[in-house]
């Protein structure tokens, strides 16, 4: 007998008749959580979107469930934590709108350059008007993406068909990468003070947010134009609006916001502002694709074969498992800390497994480092143990791994080292009493458990009082110190003070403690 498939939530045809070829497909729209948990263990496949909460009771009563499927880019609604418990392995479609993202960007750079939408509204109040609304060609004009994820790449190769120089900020994309697809790298301050226009394709974390403010825009040309179709909150909404007021930019366009909708929709009302409603993935063609892309997925679920967007951990022989899994949460932890410290263009990654560990197949462990390491920066494209290695070589990292059967100190530790053009930035974790632990970072060792939401790691000079500042500057800003380490390498000498936050610290205590003398650097790392 053919398996079945419950959709809950609408879905396009082409996915649905897709999945009617390899299994029996109800249809069931807006079943009530009860009636899903009475149903589902019918089912060896469970179809969503956003509107059916995929619970841990839900998940607990599909004794024959295999995938869960969600027809779009986010799980928010699906417990994963569950399903892998579950051995339900959780598919989505992160790539299936990229298309539409970018060539809706690419309409609001067209009518950003030309005045479209204005030229509209006064020729439907009966005016002819043509002076107001003389524009500029895109060709030769320089095209700065902030980020060259899947939409950024998308959008470079339609404005280099419009005769549009490209240049990108991305840390995390190699220079060869860039080069081979006729993109510069630069700087970000360069990038805001040599583009025409500007357009943001990065993730909202807590690195980006507010990435564009009040300092970024006064760098930019009086003639250049700025769109965001990425996430609300990269570019702070209320400076992007004052330097349109002060003629400071020529123009910019908005597809997200910080607040959707927002609360105050008339303060978006500049005459060169343009809006649209988040429409980038709007398109007939992109909820297709999300639909095919997922039916794909639970096909190949359902045939035995490895899915491509895999959320969740795949299965490992039980030999294995045993060993290797418990360092899951090590190897992850390891990365998001370097990755969030480090500073420059990546190069390539040094990975040591050493101790008990080292003996195994580390292909997964390898994984979850990379996971960790990139997940911060990949925006939309969600990065799992099954693609993790396919978007590392993609961004253009040259990973190096060395195993070694001895560990001093500890009975294993994996190590993340990762070359950038600003040097090397290291860090280092094992497992203790069942729980992860950070014992080094570049050459300071302490032990570091991640039971905070931010860590804040400065370098500084080891000096009387030193500390005392820095917590005067965070009981000033309220925000409570949980925790602290601190790691020397001499009296007096250089050190390195991590702190506990329950908290995430504002740009500007933040610049508080930089202004501390004796304070190198002071970054935030959310765990």
């Amino acid at each position: 007998m053919k398996p079945r498939v419950l959709v809950t939530d609408p879905v396009a045809q082409d996915g649905l008749d897709l999945v009617a070829r390899s299994a029996q497909v109800d249809v069931r729209h807006g079943l009530p959580p009860a009636e899903i948990v009475a149903c589902i263990g019918e089912y060896a496949a469970l179809m969503v979107r956003s509107e059916t909460k995929v619970t841990a009771d839900i998940i607990e009563a599909g004794r024959n469930l295999q995938v869960i499927a969600r027809a779009g880019v986010g799980v928010d609604n699906i417990d994963v934590e569950a399903a892998t418990r579950c051995g339900v392995v959780v598919v989505n479609a992160p790539l299936a709108n990229t298309i539409s993202a970018a060539e809706h960007t690419m309409g609001l750079i067209l009518a950003l350059a030309r005045f479209i939408p204005q030229a509209h509204d006064a020729f439907a109040q009966g005016k002819w008007d043509r002076r107001s609304f003389v524009g500029v060609e895109l060709r030769g004009k320089t095209l700065g993406l902030v980020g060259l994820g899947k939409v950024g790449t998308a959008l470079a190769k339609r404005a280099q068909s419009f005769d549009m120089r490209v240049i990108a900020y991305d840390p995390f994309i190699s220079v060869e990468v860039a080069r081979a697809m006729g993109v510069e790298l630069a700087p970000l301050d360069e990038l805001l003070r040599h583009s025409d226009f500007i357009s943001i394709h990065t993730p909202l974390t807590t690195a980006t947010q507010g990435l564009i403010g009040a300092r970024e825009l006064d760098m930019v040309r009086p003639s250049a134009r700025i769109v965001n179709a990425a996430r609300g909150g990269i570019v702070d909404e209320a400076a992007l609006l004052e330097a349109l007021e002060k003629g400071r930019i020529a123009g910019a366009a908005l597809d997200v916001y910080s607040s959707e909708p927002p609360k105050d929709m008339a303060g978006f009302r500049h005459p060169r502002l343009i809006c649209t409603p988040h429409l980038a993935a709007s398109t007939v063609e992109a909820q297709a694709s999300v639909a095919v892309d997922v039916a794909e997925e639970v096909i190949a679920v359902l045939e035995g074969r490895p899915p491509r967007y895999a959320v969740n951990v795949p299965a490992m022989p039980p030999d294995v498992a045993a060993v290797v899994r418990p360092f899951f949460p090590v190897a992850n932890l390891v990365g998001r800390v370097v990755t969030q410290l480090a500073e420059g263009q990546w190069a390539s990654l040094h990975i040591k497994y050493e101790g008990d560990v080292a003996g195994y197949d580390c292909t997964v462990l390898k994984a979850a480092l990379l996971q960790g390491l990139l997940e911060t920066v990949t925006g939309e494209e969600r990065v799992n143990l099954v693609n993790a290695h396919q978007v590392a070589a993609r961004r253009g990292l040259r990973i190096i791994e060395h195993k070694d059967a001895l560990c001093q100190d500890y009975g294993n530790l994996v190590t993340a080292e990762l070359t950038t053009s600003s040097g090397v930035t290291a860090s280092a974790g094992t497992l203790m009493r069942g729980k992860p632990h950070i014992v080094r970072v570049n050459n300071y060792w302490l032990d570091l458990v991640p039971d905070d939401a931010y860590l804040l790691f400065c370098d500084h000079r080891d000096r009387p009082g030193l500390i005392g500042a820095v917590g005067n500057v965070t009981g000033a800003a309220d925000i409570n110190i949980s925790s602290m380490h601190v790691g020397r390498t001499q009296a007096r000498g250089q050190a390195l003070m991590v702190l506990g936050l329950d908290e995430a610290l504002g740009p500007d205590a933040l610049k508080a403690i930089l202004a501390i003398p004796d304070i190198y650097t002071a970054k935030i790392v959310k765990l």
